[in-house]
């Protein structure tokens, strides 16, 4: 296989499938899809490594496929950093501009953003983000890059994502075990956004709902930034349970249900589809049964009632309820279920849509992933493109005199377009 040059790969490990894509750079900054991979996921909990030989299995065979359809080999991957144990606040500090000019460099920049993450955290957490928000000059905000501007005081907001070390450390050791090395680890939900909301959605005000197997992730943007995030312990297999648990029948069976038949809202399904018998597979030899999908509907709903009351309770403690005029955005593979979007248009009182990684961001295979289930790899792989984008920039001006500050600044810029 060729070597690692300006391709990248993004690996979405997830509690039920590890996803994996590699993309070359394509046209008008696009990424080209040229090869995807995915495997059943064994040995997580709720987004978290607890079986790290299997998990190393699964993200074997995915990178693997991968790399079979692209003839490229994976050399270094984004991963997604996932798990109900994560936990995300804002910071700001305030800093004098040093120099006899008031002229704002790299330097005045980094010690702002240093001094909003300069927390006292518990022990055994660590900050493994930081989103810059906004900076303010004097009285000045709504600035993205200071840099070069005069004032005396330099303000910034930045949004900090923390984790416990040894999930984020099991999640790396498990990549490293299967022959790769991790170059960076973004948040899951945040990742999804990437390919699956506009430039438009992240200015005017969205929410991307995430939701995986057993967590489901919340991002809020505005003005083109980051500024809540949040993750709750529930999922797509809760479904499965309650279906399982409702209609007396095996997990696989459970899911091969709702995957096929399931339908969250009622409102959506006409007489016909309600009156529709479903053949259920009973547990100890027993025949099997039908029962109508009115019946497994009657199950689904309260769950998914349930799962977007969490996140809509999230968003509106957070204070940006009424502050999402592009609405929210759900993906991941809980968002397949039939009927979220009529459940979540209910709950959240907003416009509701299904989201897919953007056609205008992607190229080659990129019919092949238009589920949303696979916004989380998709974003991560574009996310590789664009650091590695601005590594080939830094290089290129070294002589430059910002190029001090790209190491830092540049990373925040430049990794998540809807930022900077």
């Amino acid at each position: 296989m060729a070597k690692r040059g300006t391709h990248t790969t993004g690996l979405s490990i997830g509690t039920s499938r590890v996803t994996c894509i590699i993309g070359e750079p394509g046209d008008a900054g696009a990424l080209d899809i040229v090869g995807i991979g995915e495997a059943e996921a064994r040995g997580l909990r709720k987004g978290v490594i607890v079986n790290p030989e299997n998990a190393v299995e699964a993200i074997r065979h995915a990178v693997e496929a991968a790399e079979r359809m692209s003839g490229l080999e994976a050399e270094e991957v984004t991963i997604n950093l996932a798990g109900s144990h994560i936990m995300g606040f804002n910071g700001q500090a305030i800093v004098a501009v040093s120099g006899r000019d008031r002229e704002i460099t790299s330097d005045d920049v980094r010690r702002a953003i240093d001094s909003a993450c300069a927390i006292q955290l518990p022990a055994g957490r660590e900050i493994v983000d930081r989103l810059p928000q906004e900076f303010i000059v004097d009285d000045q905000d709504g600035i993205n890059d200071p840099a070069g501007m005069i004032g005396a005081r330099l303000a910034v907001k930045v949004h900090i994502v923390t984790s416990p070390v040894t999930a984020r450390q099991n999640a790396i050791n498990a990549v490293n075990r299967a022959g790769l090395v991790v170059s960076d680890m973004v948040l899951d939900q945040l990742a999804s956004a990437e390919s699956a909301l506009t430039d438009e959605d992240k200015e005017f005000g969205s929410a991307v709902v995430d939701v995986g197997a057993e967590t489901t992730g919340l991002v809020i943007y505005q003005r083109g930034a980051v500024q809540h995030t949040a993750v709750f312990a529930l999922g797509g297999a809760h479904f499965t349970n309650d279906i399982a648990f409702g209609l007396r029948t095996p997990i696989p069976e459970a899911e091969r249900i709702k995957r096929t038949v399931g339908y969250a809202s009622s409102a959506g399904l006409n007489e016909g589809e309600r009156g529709e018998l479903v053949e259920v597979p009973s547990v100890g030899g027993r025949p099997a049964r039908q029962l109508s999908r009115q019946i497994l509907c009657d199950i689904l709903q309260p769950r998914a009632e349930e799962v977007l009351m969490h996140v809509a309770d999230e968003i509106r403690e957070s204070g940006w309820e009424r502050q999402l005029s592009s609405g929210v955005v759900l993906t991941g593979g809980g968002a397949l279920l039939g009927g979220m979007v009529e459940v979540a248009e209910q709950v959240f009182d907003a416009p509701v849509r299904i989201g897919y990684p953007e056609r205008d961001r992607f190229g080659g295979l990129v019919e092949d992933v238009q589920s949303p289930a696979w916004t989380a790899a998709a974003g991560l792989s574009l996310v590789a493109q664009r650091a590695l984008a601005s590594e080939a920039r830094a290089a290129a001006g070294k002589r430059g005199a910002s190029v001090g500050f790209g190491g830092l600044f540049n990373k925040f810029r430049d990794r998540f377009s809807g930022i900077f």
